[in-house]
């Protein structure tokens, strides 16, 4: 039986490198990102700039091999950056753990020569990626998939693509988009990889949806219509493409977790400040108890939302044997506590936490949509009981 944190007590005390990292990390956010962030959100603004800008940090190829420009952070490591980037801008975090998630596939599941012909623009944000597995007709169930991809040229030397991905992150802003496609017969085995550049023939992107939250980044449908691809750009086998992107999910889902800590934290923060300041019968408002336990339950559930990241991205990179679980639960447990502070943050701010300047509003946004990518929080719970009970 899992022990509650299976390490050492002082695990999750951060060393000197791990403290740089954040350092770095929350100087970088604190500079570029906060003070843009509500006009970002406003405008609809993708920040390209100032996000190849995080390249030249090392955040392009996170815990990519250093061998073509990656940082070969650990999972811990990376998590930290991922949460203070989220302190700053939740939506332009999300988008940079979207992009390493894509570039770690590469890394990982790649051939030599495909490693040293796409990793290097990745690493220092040349190129900007996104992850292509949600279709408009599956979500939640990955393995129904309906995008063919069927072999065409001289001894099959290319793919030719025909589909369609909904909710894509990125779209139409990102140079490469790493889709998973069937190949094959219905079902799981049936899925491959391949990696897809923006200018390849037959690609082309819907409208901008119009979302609750992450408004500073895009997020379009990618069609493919008679899309050729090299057979060069396949990852690993054809076949082997739903292990692949399960095996990007469980990093993923820790990305996004970190994610709602960082915005979470954010949102105490403002709901300190302002309860501080703002006076009501005499006194500033956090004289009240009624309020005081409020803000001792968000610290709380914030606190234990981070240990229980921070040990779940231990045991990815322990390889651990229930690391999958833990993901899961991780991402679960994080998201929902995120969305759940920074809802009660809004609700301590009154009426001034509804409105858009005072920033609260957007975190609650942002952080709702934690609880559905990377896999609902209701399939979350689905993986948990399957390691439970048995598959």
């Amino acid at each position: 039986m899992d022990a509650a944190i299976d390490a050492t007590a002082g695990q999750f005390e951060l060393n000197e490198d791990q403290l740089a990292i954040r350092e770095m990390a929350g100087s970088f956010a604190a500079e570029k990102v906060a003070p843009f962030a509500l006009e970002w959100d406003k405008a609809k603004h993708f920040p390209e700039d100032v996000i190849r800008e995080t390249g030249q940090l090392g955040f392009g190829g996170l815990y990519v091999k250093e061998d073509v420009g990656g940082s070969a952070l650990s999972r811990l490591d990376a998590v930290l950056v991922f949460e203070q980037l989220a302190h700053a801008c939740p939506g332009f975090s999300s988008f940079i753990s979207i992009h390493n998630m894509a570039s770690s596939m590469i890394d990982r599941f790649g051939n030599e020569e495909q490693r040293q012909r796409l990793l290097p623009k990745l690493t220092s944000m040349e190129w900007l990626a996104s992850y292509c597995l949600t279709e408009p007709g599956s979500g939640s169930d990955a393995a129904a998939l309906k995008t063919k991809a069927v072999r065409s040229g001289g001894n099959g030397s290319d793919f030719v693509v025909n589909g369609t991905k909904q909710f894509i992150s990125g779209a139409g802003d990102s140079d490469v988009y790493v889709a998973m496609v069937r190949t094959g017969a219905d079902g799981p085995k049936g899925i491959s990889t391949l990696v897809i550049p923006k200018d390849a023939p037959g690609l082309s992107f819907g409208a901008n949806e119009h979302k609750m939250g992450w408004h500073m980044q895009s997020t379009r449908q990618v069609i493919f219509d008679d899309c050729k691809v090299p057979a060069e750009n396949l990852l690993s086998n054809e076949g082997a493409g739903f292990g692949i992107a399960m095996a990007g999910l469980d990093g993923g889902r820790l990305n996004i977790a970190a994610c709602s800590v960082g915005g979470a934290q954010s949102a105490l923060d403002k709901a300190l400040a302002y309860t501080a300041e703002r006076k009501a019968f005499g006194q500033t408002i956090d004289r009240f108890q009624a309020l005081q336990f409020r803000l001792a339950d968000m610290e709380t559930e914030l606190q234990a939302a981070r240990l229980f990241l921070y040990a779940a991205a231990s045991k990815l990179d322990r390889k651990a044997h229930d690391a999958s679980k833990w993901s899961a639960m991780a991402k679960r447990f994080v998201t929902d506590a995120g969305f759940d502070i920074a809802n009660d943050a809004l609700q301590l701010l009154g009426g001034y936490g509804y409105l858009h300047d005072y920033g609260i509003e957007k975190l609650v946004r942002d952080l709702r949509v934690h609880q559905i990518l990377e896999g609902t929080n209701e399939i979350m719970r689905v993986i948990i009981a399957r390691h439970l009970i048995g598959k």
